[in-house]
């Protein structure tokens, strides 16, 4: 066992690491644990994505970010990243993933693979990017069907249906096309999503719109075989010849470990955590929410460029408390 910290913050990504600085610089005893690598769900992003904010708009601290475009790719987020946390030390310990956090009167007992920690508080800021949305079809857990998109070169001379339409898919096609693969889309709705990058958007329906790329609009799967798809269309069901399918469908908190903390969630399909808008402090005294996850399935509401904020209101509100008298 560790010595009792003031701070625990769960995950490594941009706001936890933004919470680390901000703890240091308050003279915090803190701590990140971090289950993989720093910033591990960017560093699980494909290999060639480009942000949708700017550069400034992903910086924490202050601390200038410079790429290359005014919207940086992800190999230029890592390195950022990754200096802020060895230029500073920041305390963080990585591939320790927590596995449980318990409050024994106003201490926080928090355990991971390895062994087990104390703190006064807690800070989660997990983001939401380690549980897809799951299909729950037959042949779903066939090797061939991936929820996650890492490099094209994989599916180059391949028959490749992508589910969904959102940034994540039409990269994916896109990408995936440009290597050689004979990509389909499979889309739920009527059109392309709104929300897809403006700059990609065109490029993705110029794409189908030409035949390069084959859509299925208001369509579903049905089921997934080893070599095809059934798809439920408007004019029916039909059979897709097929080699591999990403299934880009979304992602979610883990709702799972929030309730098991205590945390009190909405019984609607936003399952928004319960949370002071001030401070971040959840229903639980001493227990934070920091970044994404505080939008619950509202994946879309909360970025690295409105929520690094949630870094300094949590640690002045620490602060505050530590300074009052018992």
């Amino acid at each position: 066992m560790i010595k009792e910290l003031d701070l625990i913050i769960v995950g490594g990504g941009p706001i936890g690491i933004a919470c680390g600085l901000e703890a240091q610089k308050k003279g915090l005893h803190y701590l990140i644990l971090e289950k993989g690598p720093i910033v591990n769900s960017l560093f699980n992003y494909p290999v060639n994505m480009q942000f949708f904010s700017s550069s400034e708009k992903l910086e924490i601290d202050e601390i200038p970010f410079i790429s290359k475009e005014a919207k940086p790719k992800r190999n230029e987020a890592l390195e950022y990243y990754r200096r802020i946390v060895t230029s500073n030390k920041l305390n963080i310990r990585l591939f320790e993933k927590v596995t449980s956090i318990q409050k024994e009167q106003a201490i926080f007992e928090v355990k991971t693979e390895r062994q087990e920690f104390t703190a006064k508080n807690v800070i989660i800021a997990t983001g939401f990017y380690d549980l897809p949305n799951k299909l729950n079809i037959p042949g779903e857990d066939l090797a061939k069907v991936s929820h996650y998109y890492k490099d094209p070169h994989f599916y180059a001379s391949q028959k490749l249906a992508v589910i969904g339409a959102s940034n994540s898919a039409v990269d994916a096609a896109l990408e995936c096309w440009r290597k050689g693969a004979e990509v389909t889309m499979i889309i739920r709705g009527p059109e392309v999503g709104q929300r897809v990058k403006y700059w990609v958007r065109p490029d993705i329906l110029n794409r189908i719109s030409e035949g390069s790329i084959k859509a299925y609009y208001n369509t579903t799967v049905a089921k997934i075989k080893p070599k095809e798809l059934i798809l439920s269309t408007p004019d029916g069901s039909q059979k897709l010849e097929n080699d591999f399918v990403l299934a880009l469908t979304g992602y979610k908190p883990n709702f799972q470990f929030l309730e098991a903390l205590g945390i009190h969630l909405s019984d609607d399909s936003k399952r928004l955590p319960t949370y002071d808008e001030d401070t971040m402090e959840t229903n639980i005294e001493g227990l934070f929410l920091a970044g994404v996850i505080c939008g619950g399935m509202e994946t879309h509401k909360w970025f690295i460029e409105n929520s690094r904020v949630h870094a300094k209101m949590i640690i002045d509100h620490i602060v505050k408390k530590r300074s009052v008298p018992a």
